[in-house]
């Protein structure tokens, strides 16, 4: 088991409970009697700042970030993977401040794909106590900071606890609007595809919409971005050296700038994020045209 008091992430990476799990019932998505009521914490707006040789105009609105690298940045320092994925809510904390500081409207990150259940149990479930302990370290901070959490992605096999506790991180933050967060937990761009055809053959069934009116504005209208109405990404990053989606919005993706650095998720920080939308910013965005 992870000691926290390995000589590895520094302590400001660390939670302050990362192993708890309570065990509820209730279902996805509905939260009726809030344990957690009175945790969210407002104050006064700061203004928006924009770094030194970036243009106002010129700003991603939405960003998505891929956070690869966690277990590779663990091994590479003799560390358990559970090391890593500590490392890497540091990081994740330090970029959210950073694009709420920044102005950018959509943060949304790829914290768990449907295809990372294949992964060991014992660090899958590792993830899910991360994932519950991080959102409740960091609701009142939120709230304070006016940030908005939206979650996507198929949460019915999550556990109990952390399924609850997102509807209520949600339900916390749902009037806030310096930045959206948005989590991206047991994600697939197949699947959300998949779901928007779905539902579009209910409506054909149900008779209100006829087979030729079908088309790709109707299908992107059922995606789960639009569902929660925030515009496709502006631009993606991918830490850790690889250069491909894996799965993460395919279909949104189809006019985003493509950012990928060999930088591990852990070390990803202010110098890295800057690089990004330094680069953003010197491409022509065409839209096909």
């Amino acid at each position: 088991m992870l000691s926290l008091s390995l000589s590895s992430p520094n302590p400001r990476y660390c939670l302050s409970n990362p192993f708890s799990l309570v065990t509820n019932n209730p279902r996805l998505h509905v939260f009726t009697n809030d344990q957690y009521a009175g945790v969210g914490i407002t104050s006064p707006e700061e203004p928006i700042v924009t770094p030194v040789g970036l243009h106002r105009e010129l700003m991603p609105k939405h960003v998505a970030v891929i956070m690869d690298g966690n277990r590779r940045w663990a091994r590479s320092r003799g560390l358990m993977p559970q090391a890593g994925y500590l490392a890497g809510v540091g990081a994740l904390k330090v970029v959210v401040d950073l694009c709420r500081k920044w102005g950018i409207q959509v943060l949304t990150v790829f914290a768990f794909s449907s295809d990372n259940w294949l992964r060991p149990k014992v660090e899958v479930d590792f993830l899910m106590r991360l994932l519950e302990s991080t959102l409740k370290d960091e609701v009142a901070s939120m709230s304070r900071d006016e940030i908005r959490v939206s979650v996507i992605g198929d949460i019915s096999k999550l556990p109990p606890s952390l399924r609850d506790f997102i509807t209520h991180c949600e339900n916390t933050t749902k009037n806030n609007s310096r930045l959206n967060l948005v989590i991206a937990i047991n994600y697939s761009g197949k699947y959300d595809i998949v779901q928007a055809c779905q539902s579009i053959c209910q409506k054909v069934k149900d008779g209100e919409v006829e087979p030729e009116e079908i088309n790709e504005f109707m299908i992107d209208n059922e995606l789960c971005m639009k569902l929660i109405r925030f515009p496709d990404p502006d631009l993606l990053i991918r830490t850790s050296g690889e250069i491909r989606v894996s799965n993460f919005f395919l279909w949104q993706l189809a006019y985003t700038e493509l950012y990928f650095t060999e930088t591990l998720w852990p070390d990803f920080g202010e110098d890295e994020l800057l690089r990004a939308f330094h680069t953003f910013q010197q491409r022509r965005r065409r839209y096909g045209g």
